[in-house]
């Protein structure tokens, strides 16, 4: 069955927020947090500045109703800055890739910031969009395990 969820960036405090939402909703992290000096380099891509190694990657918190708050810290070398817009997105996680590419393809009609559907390095099927309307969308389809 799909998931929506909520994603969350932060400026260098992700991991602070989320201990701080750990005790308030008194549940445990899905997986471990995951951090930028545990993402494995890509062809073509620069190895994180010693600055930002310790900046979290990824968290995902269940909070209430199954709904899952997940966020990332924002990174200053790649010239990303939070600000009130680009804080927040809808994550959607559809039970097939072909109802992910359906979503995605009408959401991005109109939209900016579009980062493409591709297959990513933690094994998923991955995109973004900033729609017509400003709202940023999330796309994440898991493959089916072998």
């Amino acid at each position: 069955m799909g998931k929506v969820s909520i994603y969350l960036n932060f400026q260098g405090k992700t991991e602070e927020a989320f201990n701080f939402y750990k005790t308030i909703f008194k549940t445990e992290f899905i997986g471990k947090i995951m951090y930028n000096k545990d993402v494995p380099i890509q062809e073509g891509m620069p190895p994180f500045p010693e600055s930002e190694q310790n900046k979290v990657m990824h968290v995902c918190l269940p909070i209430l109703g199954g709904t899952h708050l997940m966020a990332t810290d924002m990174l200053e070398s790649m010239g990303h800055k939070v600000i009130i817009g680009n804080n927040t997105s809808i994550n959607l996680e559809p039970d097939s890739k072909e109802e992910t590419d359906r979503l995605f393809n009408l959401l991005s009609e109109g939209a900016t910031e579009i980062q493409p559907m591709q297959d990513m390095f933690w094994g998923d099927y991955w995109g973004c969009c900033l729609d017509k309307f400003g709202i940023r969308w999330m796309f994440n389809y898991t493959y089916p395990q072998k």
